[in-house]
């Protein structure tokens, strides 16, 4: 399996396991007392403790750039794209998506540094595609 691959499946792994903090969030806050149910009326993140807030958001984050990653590099194994450089953006794309979600969660990782974060990781998506083009032509 490709480095890229790799990469790709233990963002997979992230993905897929996000929404734990936020549920175990949800489920240590009292239910409004105004709801009939919680399936009913869904919490509002922002109406909770600020890191269940967070963690919520760390999550949709990282669906945001998630399918962007995914699409790429199943594109370049597709046209048998293999570099270096993009071996190299997929381990920092994953390296800053794990640092941005425990920096957001746990409010380490404040303005400016939690955008650059995201923006860094947009940067090696783009870095991924570049490669795309030039070797596959």
């Amino acid at each position: 399996m490709t480095v890229e691959f790799t990469c790709l499946l233990i963002l997979t792994i992230l993905a897929a396991s996000l929404w734990i903090p936020f549920i175990v969030g949800v489920n240590i806050t009292p239910a409004r007392q105004d709801a009939p149910s919680p399936f009913l009326v869904p919490p509002d993140p922002l109406q909770m403790k600020p890191w269940i807030a967070r963690a919520y958001r760390a999550h949709q984050n990282l669906l945001e750039q998630f399918l962007p990653f995914a699409v790429v590099i199943i594109v370049a194994a597709q046209l048998g794209v293999s570099t270096p450089v993009t071996r190299w953006a997929a381990v920092i794309f994953v390296v800053l998506r794990i640092v941005h979600a425990i920096g957001m969660i746990t409010a380490v990782t404040r303005m400016p540094l939690r955008p650059l974060i995201f923006t860094s990781a947009y940067l090696a998506i783009l870095v991924l595609v570049w490669q795309v083009f030039v070797h596959s032509q």
